[in-house]
């Protein structure tokens, strides 16, 4: 009794152990298939924001360039290159142009057209000269883009809550000389980007326009100084600028309600001042969650250098990057957004924009007359833009 009892003790232990073993290895099993579904997953959402953004971007290249090649021409028309918000908006849609033919073109020939068509092959990119020209304009058009929605947001707020200044500081000699000193300083400050940057062949004989090994360090703290300049600055600036100018809205609202002195020029100058709040606001929206992502992976490829640790990441990697891709497609919508929001404005700019397919004479005259009686006596004035 007591053997048997002992060997069916002994038979039950070995069992238990066999059970357990089979546990593990079914668990692990499990694991094993678990990572390799959840690699595949992370595969397809790469390649799908990858396609994404190869076939999104073109779409806003076409957008973007006609969109801007119509704001400037408007911006630079006879009823309008008189205003000093017109000196912005055109400057505005310059450098908007620039970024989308020496940024955001560049940047899909390399990451979008070679994805789709990698056969397809690209010389004249990574070629010393090019190289150094193309990352500087790209880098000096995003900074002028950027700082000159500063600038008319300060402009906009010096007209908006110190409207006794704006005669002497928003006229257009003082715009012209604003813009051109904006345009100076983003020369000057991005010079370091080609001095430090250089094409690099590999082993495999491919070129890559890159920084120079000896300057990765200072180059990513340039690089870091810069893109907090083009987006957490203007990003803080703007917010105040516009919370100091609704909140003089909405003090000035409240004051002519109580005196029941409303006019249809107020409210209509209030409209255009909302919707150009919104052009500021979409400027931080767009830029935001392409400058968060963007710092969260160049931050993470800077202190992961480890092989075995790089590795362990590879998975969360992948899927940093599709997020990357996705952000960038919706950060490009920042250059070929603002057409359609001066569109929003008023009926000035959509006059102005229908006059390009007008081809009558006598509309233009009569229009030209219209416009100037109006400036002086109801409230469509250009003014209104401010």
């Amino acid at each position: 009794m007591n053997w048997t009892g002992t060997a069916m003790t002994l038979h039950f232990n070995e069992l238990y152990d066999y059970l357990r073993k089979e546990s593990t290895n079914a668990s692990e099993r499990n694991s094993s298939v678990h990572d390799w579904v959840g690699h595949i997953e992370t595969d397809t959402f790469l390649t799908n924001a990858r396609i994404f953004y190869s076939y999104f971007t073109p779409g806003i290249l076409i957008v973007g360039f006609l969109g801007n090649l119509l704001s400037l021409y408007v911006f630079l028309s006879r009823n309008m290159r008189g205003l000093s918000a017109s000196t912005y908006l055109a400057a505005l849609s310059t450098s908007d142009l620039l970024t989308l033919m020496f940024y955001v073109t560049v940047e899909w020939l390399r990451r979008g057209l070679l994805y789709l068509r990698p056969e397809i092959k690209l010389t004249f990119i990574d070629v010393d000269g090019f190289c150094q020209f193309q990352l500087y304009m790209s880098y000096m058009s995003r900074f002028l883009s950027a700082w000159l929605v500063v600038a008319f947001t300060g402009e906009r707020y010096i007209g908006v809550c110190h409207p006794l200044k704006r005669r002497n500081i928003c006229t257009k000699s003082g715009t012209r000389r604003i813009v051109g000193s904006i345009f100076v300083i983003s020369a000057v400050v991005v010079l370091y980007k080609p001095i430090l940057s250089a094409v690099f062949v590999s082993s495999d004989g491919k070129h890559y326009c890159t920084t120079e090994r000896d300057y990765n360090f200072v180059s990513f703290i340039l690089d870091s100084i810069y893109a907090v300049l083009i987006t957490l600055v203007p990003f803080i600036i703007i917010s105040v600028l516009n919370i100091l100018i609704m909140r003089r809205l909405i003090i000035r609202n409240k004051r002519k309600r109580e005196c029941k002195i409303i006019t249809e020029e107020s409210i209509i100058r209030l409209e255009f001042t909302i919707i150009l709040l919104a052009i500021s606001f979409c400027f931080i929206g767009l830029n935001i969650p392409f400058f968060a992502v963007w710092l969260r992976n160049f931050l993470h490829s800077k202190y992961i250098s480890n092989v075995d640790v790089l590795e362990l990441y590879t998975h969360n990697f992948e899927f940093w990057q599709g997020v990357l891709y996705i952000t960038r497609s919706i950060f490009y919508i920042n250059y070929c957004i603002n057409f359609f929001l001066y569109s929003i404005t008023g009926a000035y700019f959509r006059r102005e924009v229908k006059m390009l397919f007008t081809y009558h004479s006598l509309k233009r005259d009569s229009y030209s007359r219209c416009s100037l009686r109006n400036s002086r006596s109801n409230s469509h004035t250009p003014q209104s833009y401010l």
